[in-house]
């Protein structure tokens, strides 16, 4: 099974690539908003979808670690690498301005609902803080409730959770272990 994302409102649709042979154009009308578009099966000039794509294989490919989005009824296992600076997590919606973006259909999780910031401590090594948004629901990690402004340091193999999503941070030793 493949997907196409529509150009006007991003919503998937799932067809089966199997039933039609390479350089066949295919019509589709999204059912979210009514946009018709053609797509020519075997050519694309876009980078395949997250899903389709080995996510493991460029989960750390600056150096600074990765977030694994754990899959659930929502969504697929996403593999997201981090960049220095701060990590904008959200749920994926065009035009917004998450740079952290999973790509969900969980309600519970806002746009921009909670940041990972990555730097380096005087002696070199990397450090992450996790903060809330601040979001609707809330980040828990460890099952307790991040506060407004409240700020976590948090290490390799930590699991927190957006929403209905659960997230576990690793960090560029314990990727090279993998």
């Amino acid at each position: 099974m493949k997907r196409v994302r529509c150009p006007k409102c991003d919503n998937y649709i799932t067809f089966d690539e199997t039933r039609y042979t390479e350089g066949q154009s295919l019509v589709f009308e999204c059912h979210e908003c009514g946009k018709q578009f053609g797509i020519r099966i075997g050519t694309s000039k876009l980078k395949a979808t997250q899903k389709e794509d080995n996510p493991d294989e460029n989960a750390n490919a600056n150096g600074v670690g990765s977030i694994v989005v754990i899959e659930n009824v929502f969504h697929y296992k996403q593999v997201i690498p981090l960049k220095m600076g701060d990590n904008v997590i959200g749920r994926y919606m065009k035009g917004s301005k998450t740079n952290t973006p999973i790509e969900t259909n969980d309600p519970s999780i806002d746009i921009n609902h909670c940041t990972i910031s990555v730097s380096r401590d005087k002696k070199g090594k990397l450090k992450y803080i996790l903060r809330d948004g601040p979001s609707y629901t809330g980040t828990f990690v460890d099952n307790q409730i991040l506060g407004d402004r409240e700020r976590r340091v948090i290490e390799n193999g930590t699991l927190f959770t957006i929403g209905a999503t659960s997230i576990i941070l690793k960090t560029p030793e314990e990727e090279e272990n993998l």
